[in-house]
């Protein structure tokens, strides 16, 4: 008999699914499980966080707002992976520096610290990431910065990174254009410095292409903009200049 029987299944990939599965009277009804938000990220990582000695400087809901996209068992992994930091520095407690290496781990790679860099390359980097977060921090509504590194992960020489305040579902036209002239920030502190071009920002070009094509006509409505802020000129321009040469004047460590 198959009364009271009851079959579920999961999939990843609904779209590939033969139809006849899905018919009347069989796998007919469908229950959807999102990746979760940040309240519910922050909820998993309050879960899994039980399981270790955490300082009191560590925030989840800071760690959840910049997880955005991660699973459960991504978040686990997390966890898992600032518990090892610790216990490899013999600390008694995680604290919040292990989650975000930790995560910048899970995101870009292990740190490359023997990686051997000239001091020319590492004023270059240097630059470049300055450009990206000054432009960050003086366009209106852009993502608060969290944090901006030349250490090297992975295939990155530098990270700026931004921590939005909630997840975003929907994009203005404004915070893509803002999104365009902080990934080319970079490349405009190198001409600016450095009267040079490098190859560093030939992932930045290719990020910002994509997010104009698929963002609609961001130059038509906002070109004036674009190049005032890209060429660093006009009101705007004039702070972000004087910002960065004060910048010059810090020795690059």
């Amino acid at each position: 008999t198959n009364e009271g029987v009851i079959l579920i299944a999961a999939t990843n990939r609904p779209d590939v699914l033969d139809p006849a599965l899905l018919r009347p009277g069989r796998f007919d009804r469908q229950v959807v499980v999102p990746r979760p938000d940040v309240r519910g990220r922050e909820e998993i990582l309050r879960v899994h966080a039980r399981r270790v000695p955490l300082a009191p400087n560590v925030e989840l809901k800071v760690l959840a707002r910049g997880t955005p996209g991660f699973s459960g068992a991504d978040l686990a992994n997390l966890v898992n992976e600032a518990a090892l930091l610790a216990a490899r520095q013999d600390k008694k407690v995680v604290e919040m520096p292990d989650f975000e290496n930790a995560k910048d781990k899970v995101l870009m790679g292990v740190e490359r610290r023997s990686m051997i860099i000239s001091d020319t390359e590492k004023r270059t980097i240097a630059y470049h990431e300055a450009g990206h977060a000054l432009v960050a921090d003086f366009l209106p509504g852009a993502d608060p910065l969290h944090k901006v590194t030349i250490i090297p992960r992975g295939r990155a020489l530098g990270l700026t990174m931004q921590l939005p305040m909630d997840d975003k579902y929907n994009y203005s036209r404004d915070y893509l254009v803002n999104r365009v002239i902080i990934l080319l920030g970079g490349r405009a502190a190198e001409e600016i410095v450095l009267q040079q071009q490098t190859t560093g920002a030939g992932v930045d070009v290719e990020e910002a292409t994509e997010m104009a094509r698929t963002g609609g006509d961001l130059d038509n409505l906002s070109r004036a903009r674009l190049i005032d802020i890209l060429m660093w000129t006009g009101e705007l321009g004039r702070r972000l200049r004087r910002s960065l040469r004060k910048a010059v004047a810090i020795p690059v460590r």
